[in-house]
């Protein structure tokens, strides 16, 4: 191994370029010969050179500053106190793109609100809210509904399925194994693209949905490649839980629990909220009043309730004048009495749709008839 002293090598770099200075070129143009004639300043040249690209250099750093002054977008320091308050799931509950993103809008946007990140709870609201100045108004939370009950046990297949065990991959297999060309396919995709753990696969290849974990984020109705899970407020937990367009003879052949649009759901419904549609039963979720009337008329059992308690009608004696109105309005005839006497309610018979509180001359009847209510008071009994 060769040590060189850094003085031996610069002398040597130095004779190099007063060599290379003293190199003749030859002398081209009309007339002229081979003959060297001219010499070039090797070194002279260089160091132009480097001051040539030390101007330019410094030419477009200088512009480039000035560019990024003039042109660069101020944020305002709320946005950064709102990040760190979020939950950062990136999960796209509150209908932004990420985090990030929300954070700017609740602070630009005036009508963006400071309670849309329901990962981050509540407490996480009142501070945003703080932040922005704006008011948290509790707003009613949505959840993951399945929208088929047809597992392995009730619905059919056309031919057995063996490829990776994803839906959006079975899908590929001419629109999947299940001879219901709208039902769920039962592989598990929503369940693992779930950020919170809110989706698990039943022993019937069906999945459900855990209310405390769900905060209606969206991925898993958008994973679905058949569509059959759908978002919807808490409070509304009657709904049809079938997408198939199928006729009534076809839907009955492929699933024991599918909608065959017999319209019994429409006949007895006092507030007109289902309808038929493509050859499947619709709830209206803005007429509903979750009653469960449907529920038990419905021959196939495809219209699911999920409100496990309800509301009860009670008379108050001392306002009651016995007019019958209630007994007139009341679809299950839950309601006795004679006339110009004392009313009483079967609260056996109650459904607590309220329509006899609504049409009470005297309001003289009385109960909690409030759907969001009455989950919430479930749910948080279930969560304690």
């Amino acid at each position: 191994m060769i040590n060189l002293d850094i003085n031996i090598v610069h002398e040597i770099l130095s004779g190099l370029i007063a060599l290379a200075s003293h190199i003749p070129l030859p002398f081209a143009g009309v007339g002229g010969g081979i003959e060297a004639k001219e010499t070039v300043d090797i070194a002279a040249t260089i160091k132009f050179t480097l001051i040539f690209i030390a101007g330019i250099g410094a030419i477009f750093g200088f512009g480039l500053a000035f560019a990024a002054k003039k042109f660069s977008v101020k944020m305002d320091p709320r946005v950064e106190k709102v990040r760190d308050v979020l939950a950062g799931a990136q999960c796209g509950a509150c209908g932004y793109a990420g985090c990030q993103q929300y954070a700017e809008a609740v602070v630009a946007n005036a009508d963006v609100k400071p309670i849309l990140c329901v990962p981050a709870g509540k407490h996480a609201a009142e501070i945003i809210s703080a932040i922005t100045g704006k008011q948290a108004v509790a707003m009613e939370p949505v959840y993951s509904r399945i929208m088929c009950q047809g597992d392995c046990k009730k619905s059919i297949k056309k031919f057995k399925y063996e490829g990776v065990k994803d839906c959006r991959a079975a899908v590929l297999a001419g629109g999947g194994d299940k001879a219901c060309a709208y039902g769920c396919l039962g592989y598990g995709t929503c369940a693992s693209v779930c950020p919170f753990d809110a989706l698990h696969m039943n022993e019937f290849d069906l999945p459900v949905v855990d209310l405390k974990k769900c905060t209606g984020c969206r991925k898993c109705a958008e994973a679905c490649p058949k569509k059959v899970i759908e978002i919807l407020p808490g409070s509304k937990a009657v709904f049809v839980a079938c997408h198939s367009k199928d006729k009534g003879a076809a839907t009955r052949k492929n699933c024991q629990v599918g909608c065959i649009a017999c319209g019994m759901c429409v006949k007895v419904c006092p507030f007109d909220a289902p309808s038929i549609t493509d050859n499947v039963s619709k709830i209206d979720i803005e007429k509903c009043r979750v009653c469960g009337l449907c529920v038990t008329k419905c021959p196939t059992h495809a219209i699911v309730d999920l409100l496990q308690t309800r509301g009860k009608a009670v008379i108050t004696a001392s306002k009651c004048i016995g007019c019958n109105m209630c007994m007139k309005v009341c679809p299950v005839n839950a309601a006795t009495g004679e006339m110009k006497k004392l009313h009483t309610i079967d609260a056996a018979r109650c459904i607590g749709c309220g329509i006899c509180v609504a049409k009470c001359p005297k309001q003289a009847i009385d109960g909690t008839f409030n759907a969001r209510e009455v989950f919430e008071k479930a749910l948080k009994s279930k969560t304690d």
